[in-house]
């Protein structure tokens, strides 16, 4: 048992090494998706919401940035996990600031934790969905009055603008393929749970 734990976290560790160690184009691809991804939904910010300030370009896409134009490799980052996790955890932000008491060291450590059971569980983690919970009840009146309104509108439409960019960039080279079905990390889980029933 130790010895297969062992041999997984190394399969982990390379996979997330090796994407540390990208050239030069595969940097130009990271940028140039995020410069792109980012800058749609500020364009949208800038000129169809602007009584909204800062509302539709919240900070958790940043985070999500990094790991679908810098980490595609990684089961985090994959489009269900994107979509899902910052849906899911908008909701349960919007749920939490609903149900309880406007006070803010019982609503976010609420939210946080709440909302990373509930990735766990629709299996859609996503770690920048924690920040998404968060803003949801620590943002102030303005995030806090949109209500449910706030899980279409910037989080669901803003992720699918991510996704999208995603899909086109990250896909232009023989190198890059978004999403991943095959990696390295799921091969390893599939020999090890085979191997444990046939032995």
């Amino acid at each position: 048992m130790k010895k297969g734990i062992n041999r997984h976290f190394r399969v982990y560790r390379y996979v997330f090494y090796k994407e540390t160690l990208v050239d030069f184009k595969e940097q130009f691809w990271s940028f140039l998706g995020a410069f792109i991804g980012i800058g749609i939904i500020a364009l949208l910010q800038s000129f169809q919401l602007p009584h909204l300030e800062s509302i539709f370009l919240i900070g958790s896409f940043g985070a999500s940035s990094v790991l679908i134009y810098g980490a595609i490799q990684s089961p985090l980052a994959q489009p269900r996990n994107l979509v899902g996790g910052h849906v899911v955890s908008a909701l349960v932000g919007v749920t939490v600031g609903k149900l309880f008491p406007d006070i803010i060291w019982i609503t976010a450590p609420l939210a946080v934790a709440f909302a990373i059971v509930a990735m766990q569980f629709t299996r859609t983690l996503h770690p920048p969905g924690g920040a998404t919970a968060l803003i949801a009840v620590a943002s102030g009146t303005k995030i806090s009055s949109m209500g449910y309104l706030y899980v279409l509108s910037p989080v669901l439409s803003g992720a699918v603008i991510l996704l999208v960019v995603a899909l086109i960039f990250n896909n232009i080279t023989t190198k890059r393929h978004y999403p991943v079905k095959r990696s390295r990390l799921r091969r390893s889980r599939r020999r090890q749970i085979k191997k444990r029933f046939q032995s």
